[in-house]
């Protein structure tokens, strides 16, 4: 048996997919949340194998619950429901680590198909996304600050390459997909690992060692 939670705060939309998953055998929808906070605390409660997630919800991002759920219980499967597949915020949850995406309006049988792989331990990618994320993951083999900072992980030394471009934390929550707390966080803990007193130390110790260079 698969066990899904769903997480939106439409309500129409999730009748519509509890009853295409209900419907189905070897399927059970075992809960609904319909904001981040609810989405981190079922997932955490029920170890559903597959997690429907919104990426626009009232209180946040499921890129953020994304990352939440996964570090608590990594094996959960998460299925990303968005508008269009070409957002860059599905590119974001990809890298937060969900595993794919379905388009809302996908019929039943393409929403039970993503439903199964993901269940699985597969993926769910479009050519276009599989290629960017390609891309993300050949950039951070290359990325410079990977030797003067490898206690940074590599979340903390995206967000020091842009604090190093000047960057304030809205900007940069806005580039990452990211809420400004998450953002404060990161920046709060990347100084306290590199003993810096402050951001501008972190600044001048980032372009020394490369970082903080627009691309083009």
């Amino acid at each position: 048996m698969t066990t899904v939670l769903l997480v939106d705060d439409h309500p129409l939309f999730l009748d519509g997919v509890r009853a295409a998953l209900d419907s189905a055998p070897g399927v059970e929808v075992v809960g609904e949340a319909h904001d981040c906070r609810q989405a981190v605390e079922q997932a955490v409660a029920l170890r559903p194998d597959v997690v429907l997630m919104d990426l626009n919800l009232p209180d946040g991002s499921g890129i953020d619950a994304t990352r939440e759920i996964l570090a608590t219980a990594p094996g959960t499967g998460i299925l990303v429901i968005t508008m269009s597949a070409d957002d860059d915020a599905v590119v974001a949850a990809m890298r937060a680590g969900a595993r794919g995406y379905v388009v809302k309006g996908s019929g039943r049988a393409d929403l039970l198909q993503a439903v199964a792989t993901v269940a699985a331990g597969g993926a769910v990618f479009s050519p276009t996304v599989a290629a960017r994320l390609g891309e993300f993951f050949r950039g951070l083999a290359a990325q410079p600050g990977r030797e003067m900072f490898p206690q940074l992980s590599e979340r903390e030394r995206e967000v020091l390459d842009l604090v190093a471009r000047g960057h304030d934390n809205r900007r940069i929550a806005r580039e990452l997909f990211l809420s400004e707390k998450t953002v404060r966080n990161h920046v709060s803990t990347l100084l306290g690992k590199l003993e810096a007193p402050d951001r501008s130390e972190a600044i001048a110790r980032a372009r020394r060692a490369g970082l903080g260079q627009e691309p083009g």
